[in-house]
């Protein structure tokens, strides 16, 4: 039996911040409160002057591995999420082979177990052609829920992705209509695990399609109707049918708007922004460059305004990157080939509690990246939560110490990331995994990680 006992600091628990101790017994949670004695032979560690936070859960990442390892692969990925906080990763099917199958989705997760520094899910692929039956067997392999990207086509098989669809070209796989989502709503809703969508209709993205030369051409080709249309639809499915819809990477006022108005008719609406919609806007494109190249992409000021007080008000329940790295040769070129998304898994935790300073409550961060992430992906039994029995994934923060990011800490492969060279008021001084210790000395292999089915 291994015993770690964490004494000193200001603790977030569920009834708010304390100052209490944590003991850890065998990677589990055992004891939190004040004034406990500390066993004979266990590890201490003294976090006096540090806040003891749980570890973040970026239920939307995408590692690249297999299919694209000189992108990233999971030890890169989960490298870099170590370094910055994030204990748990969940990661997108969009990999090669897509994950649409059990057999697949076992094979991606015994490759991940094999690389990977901290806890991982993975997320199953809608695609036109999936079946119930598809579903349910994923599910059975442990599948957190599945995602259906709704403004791409695909052509996997040839590691081809179409980041407007082409609804012609019959050598790319269109994206799922709402009819499929339609279709298997309900088995989603019956296997108890959520449906993501990237939330930008195709027919509207391919009205404005246009070659993308400049940054404008981005915001026109990409236009918030179109994650507002495909929000509604995706909505009125998710209210007949009871799945819970998570909207990932939402981006736009309008497109917050529209899932505040089918929340409040009654749609079961989990939504998820991310900090570059938080932080940026497009006036940054300037500083940034293509490594701000995204989709959907950075807006104006008004958005990243609305988001914020979204987030604030608590409509916005969760904070996750869309962490999505290229090689650094493929962002360097022109803007219109550089390929769309950034790194982020890395600066996650840093950059949502220096928002959540500025809003004058820092103890909102770990509700973003923690608690309201767990609960979304199903994970809320065992993690997200600093209290008994749950695992011992916690990161203590140094409240005085100010973080930069700069591309030659990154561990992602890609260096150069959208928010590079902006400053947090705060440093990750250790993380620790089930009560092991990753960000020194990584050791720690990560576990793969299954929903908690519960009634909602």
């Amino acid at each position: 039996m291994t015993e770690l006992f964490i004494t000193g600091g200001i603790v977030y628990t569920p009834e708010g911040p304390r100052d209490v101790d944590i003991h850890i017994t065998d990677g589990m949670i055992t004891g939190v409160g004040a004034g406990r004695s500390i066993p004979a032979g266990a590890e201490v560690v003294d976090a006096t002057g540090m806040y003891v936070l749980p570890g973040a859960v970026d239920v939307h990442v995408h590692g690249r591995d297999p299919g694209f390892p000189d992108k990233e692969d999971f030890g890169t990925l989960t490298d870099a999420a170590a370094a910055g906080g994030v204990t748990t990763v969940l990661d997108m099917p969009n990999t090669v082979p897509a994950v649409d199958s059990a057999g697949v989705l076992e094979a991606k997760a015994a490759l991940a177990h094999s690389k990977a520094r901290v806890d991982f899910g993975l997320w199953g692929l809608i695609r036109s052609s999936s079946t119930p039956d598809q579903l349910e067997a994923m599910a059975a392999a442990g599948a957190v829920g599945f995602k259906a990207y709704l403004g791409y086509a695909f052509n996997l098989s040839q590691k081809r992705v179409q980041y407007s669809p082409d609804l012609d070209d019959p050598d790319l796989e269109a994206p799922p209509d709402y009819g499929t989502l339609a279709r298997l709503a309900p088995e989603v809703a019956r296997l108890g695990v959520p449906l993501a969508i990237h939330a930008e209709d195709p027919t509207v993205l391919a009205a404005f399609r246009r070659p993308l030369l400049t940054y404008s051409d981005l915001l026109a080709a990409r236009p918030p109707e179109a994650e507002a249309v495909a929000i509604s639809a995706a909505a009125a499915i998710a209210k007949e049918s009871g799945v819970r819809l998570h909207v990932a990477h939402l981006s736009s006022a309008l497109g917050l708007s529209a899932a505040e108005d089918a929340i409040r008719n009654g749609a079961p609406l989990n939504l998820e922004t991310c900090p570059q919609y938080l932080l940026l806007t497009d006036a940054d494109f300037e500083r940034a460059g293509n490594a701000m190249k995204m989709l959907p992409p950075v807006r104006y000021a008004s958005d990243r305004a609305a988001l914020v007080e979204g987030l604030a008000r608590g409509v916005i329940k969760v904070v996750a990157t869309d962490h999505a790295p290229h090689t650094d040769n493929e962002k360097s070129n022109t803007f219109e080939d550089a390929l769309p998304g950034s790194p982020g898994v890395q600066t996650l935790y840093l950059s949502c509690l220096d928002l959540a300073k500025k809003l004058g409550d820092v103890w909102l961060a770990p509700r973003w990246v923690s608690e309201g992430p767990a609960d979304a992906a199903g994970l809320q039994e065992s993690k997200g939560t600093i209290a008994p029995g749950f695992d011992a994934d916690l990161v203590i923060v140094d409240p005085n110490r100010k973080t930069q990011a700069r591309s030659d800490h990154m561990r992602s492969r890609q260096r150069h990331a959208a928010l590079e060279g902006m400053e947090f008021g705060f440093g990750i001084e250790d993380v620790y995994l089930r009560g092991e210790s990753v960000l020194s000395n990584g050791r720690v292999r990560g576990r793969m990680v299954r929903p908690a089915l519960v009634a909602r």
